[in-house]
C-alpha cells in the first residue's frame, strides 16, 4: 500500500514537472507584446524561404489578380520575391540595389532613390530583420496581440508617401510572418499569405 502511494506522489509529481514548463510557456505567448519584444524575435532568424499566394484588388480590374511563388529573407538585407504564376517575376533587394527580371528583360534601380519604393521594400525587409530604428523612420508603429498572434500595423510618416499608401499591416505568430495586408487611399490592396517553408 505504501509503495503503491509513493508511485502515486511520483507519478503526479512528474506529471506537474511535465506541465509547468508548457503552461509557462503558454503564459509568456498569451503576454502582450511589445514592438521592441518582436523585433527581437524577427531578428533571430538568420534566412527564410517561404510560399505566398498574393491577392491584389485593382479598381481598374473587374477581377482581383492573384500571384504565387516564393518570399526569401537573409541576413543582413537580401529580400526576394519570386513570382511564378500567374507569370514569372523575379525581385531581389540587396542592400540599396533592387533588381526585377521579367520576360521583357532587366532593370536595376537605387532603393533610396525613390521613396516610395523604400517604403514598400522596408516594410517587410526592416520587420524580417527586427530592425526598428528604420521603422520608425518610414513609419507610424502601432503594435497589438501576444506571441501567440500578432498584428504590426504601419502608417507612413512622410507625406508623399502617404498620397499611395494608406497602411501596411503585418500579422504573425512567434517570428513568423503570416500576412501583409497593404491597402492605398484609392481603395485598391494587396493581401499576401505567407505559408510554411517551400520544399
Amino acid at each position: 500500500m505504501t509503495t503503491l502511494t509513493t508511485l502515486a506522489r511520483l507519478t503526479l509529481l512528474c506529471s506537474l514537472l511535465a506541465w509547468l514548463p508548457v503552461a509557462a510557456d503558454e503564459q509568456t505567448s498569451a503576454q502582450p507584446l511589445d514592438v521592441p519584444e518582436l523585433m527581437d524575435l524577427m531578428a533571430k532568424v538568420t534566412s527564410r524561404t517561404d510560399r505566398f499566394i498574393e491577392t491584389k484588388t485593382v479598381a481598374m480590374l473587374t477581377q482581383p489578380l492573384v500571384l504565387q511563388g516564393t518570399l526569401g529573407y537573409a541576413r543582413p538585407d537580401r529580400l526576394e520575391k519570386h513570382v511564378t504564376s500567374p507569370y514569372e517575376e523575379h525581385l531581389i533587394v540587396q542592400g540599396d540595389q533592387l533588381t526585377l527580371s521579367t520576360h521583357e528583360g532587366t532593370k536595376r534601380i537605387a532603393v533610396n532613390s525613390h521613396p516610395l519604393i523604400r517604403s514598400f521594400i522596408e516594410a517587410i525587409r526592416a520587420s524580417l530583420a527586427g530592425e526598428v530604428a528604420v521603422l520608425r523612420r518610414l513609419y507610424h508603429i502601432k503594435l497589438q496581440g501576444s506571441r501567440k498572434s500578432w498584428m504590426l500595423t504601419l502608417r507612413p510618416l512622410d507625406a508623399q508617401a502617404a498620397e499611395y499608401l494608406t497602411s501596411i499591416t503585418l500579422s504573425g505568430h512567434g517570428d513568423r510572418l503570416a500576412t501583409v495586408d497593404i491597402r492605398e487611399p484609392g481603395g485598391d490592396r494587396s493581401v499576401m499569405q505567407i505559408h510554411e517553408p517551400a520544399s
